[in-house]
């Protein structure tokens, strides 16, 4: 799946850094292009791993390279002065051979949250080729600001984009650390299944062979028709043969030859693995019953994949979303050690939390406006009432 991935903000720029160098560690054959995009000068001076030639600064002229703040109308407002340049960044590393566009933006903040639905209204109406977003949703104590940022912005961008893919900060947040070590954890999660959907369709070694292989059309597919998407992920370590022997020498007999028979039913490892996948921590919390489509990908060495396990958890996924069209395959790779399964649960509508958000965005909204009106009744109260205002 080639993607041309934007990170506009801070928190879609330190992802993109993190994919990139996640891509480089593996040695993989990357086949696709990449934008920073920020108004913080700093912001961008900070990624290690994105070339600096593939770093956009914007609105220079209105905030002089120190950010926007908190201001997403602000952030909307410099996309919109600079969008010629950022697409002319894009003409020039060229979209002929991309699968879609990837656009990772942060929205409780400024500049990706104002940014992103900017540039997803150009690319859209400008390209034939689909058009997603990953929106990472700030956690309920960022404060409200941030959820009606956040709120205005996934608002946006479901008009413009051919899916959002929602991560919750808040859903994410590990016991033990502060806010700021679990972001760091978060983008990891993030970039781990964005990877691995961006395996679908990537050719294979040399010396493997997929037995149900999931190209870049069939993940177009499944994102199709707009909505909101979530993804599941869990992964198994991969025991070599030997060590499984090894292993089972401590064993009578007959307790090895029932533990083999286990080790080797490999289909049932396989389903076993997607169901923890599609049940377990997903990007945004959500009724996998309210899902329209679904996508299953396994990766790892192809001695440890089965197809009858594929098969398996396809039937078994079919039967818990409320649509029919699932699709389903994998990825053998001899890079790892691990056996990963990602599900991708397409367009959504039971999500508990998006619901929350709007509660404290309206509340948010009435609040900004409130103070406002305060602010200008106690500044005019400063004067005289014999006082007549110029204008």
């Amino acid at each position: 799946m080639r993607f041309f991935m934007i990170g506009f903000g801070q928190a879609g720029g330190k992802i993109l850094d993190m994919f990139i160098e996640n891509e480089k560690r593996r040695g993989s054959n990357i086949r696709m292009r990449w934008l920073a995009i920020n108004s913080a000068r700093t912001d961008l001076t900070g990624l290690k791993h994105v070339p600096v030639q593939d770093r956009i600064l914007i609105g220079q002229t209105l905030v002089k390279g120190h950010g926007v703040g908190t201001d997403n109308k602000m952030g909307a407002r410099v996309t919109q002065e600079d969008i010629e340049t950022i697409l002319n960044a894009i003409d020039e590393r060229g979209t002929h051979d991309m699968d879609a566009f990837l656009i990772i933006a942060g929205l409780g903040g400024g500049t990706g949250s104002g940014g992103a639905p900017v540039l997803a209204k150009y690319l859209s109406e400008m390209y034939s080729e689909p058009v997603y977003a990953v929106g990472i949703l700030p956690a309920p104590e960022e404060g409200k600001l941030y959820s009606l940022n956040a709120a205005r912005s996934m608002i946006s961008l479901l008009k413009y984009v051919d899916n959002l893919i929602l991560v919750d900060n808040g859903a994410w947040k590990f016991e033990g650390t502060s806010l700021k070590e679990s972001f760091g954890k978060i983008n990891e999660e993030i970039v781990r299944r964005l990877a691995l959907l961006a395996r679908a369709g990537e050719p294979i070694e040399e010396d493997v062979v997929g037995e149900m292989v999931v190209d870049s059309s069939e993940v177009v597919n499944t994102l199709r028709g707009g909505g909101i998407s979530s993804i599941g992920y869990a992964t198994t370590l991969a025991e070599s043969a030997e060590k499984k022997k090894r292993g089972f020498r401590l064993f009578g007999k007959k307790e090895e030859e029932e533990l083999e028979a286990l080790e080797n039913d490999k289909p049932m490892k396989i389903a076993t693995l997607v169901r923890r996948a599609a049940l377990g921590r997903l990007t945004v919390p959500c009724n996998i019953h309210s899902a329209e489509r679904a996508l299953i990908l396994v990766a790892g060495p192809p001695e440890h994949l089965d197809r009858k396990g594929l098969e398996k958890a396809k039937i078994w996924l079919e039967e818990q979303i409320a649509g029919v069209e699932v699709r389903a395959g994998d990825y053998p790779t001899r890079r790892t050690k691990y056996v990963a399964a990602l599900v991708l649960l397409a367009n959504v509508t039971d999500i508990p939390r998006v619901k929350e958000l709007q509660r404290l965005a309206a509340e948010a909204k009435e609040e900004v406006e409130e103070a406002e009106k305060m602010r200008m009744a106690k500044t005019i109260e400063l004067f005289d009432e014999d006082i007549e205002p110029l204008i």
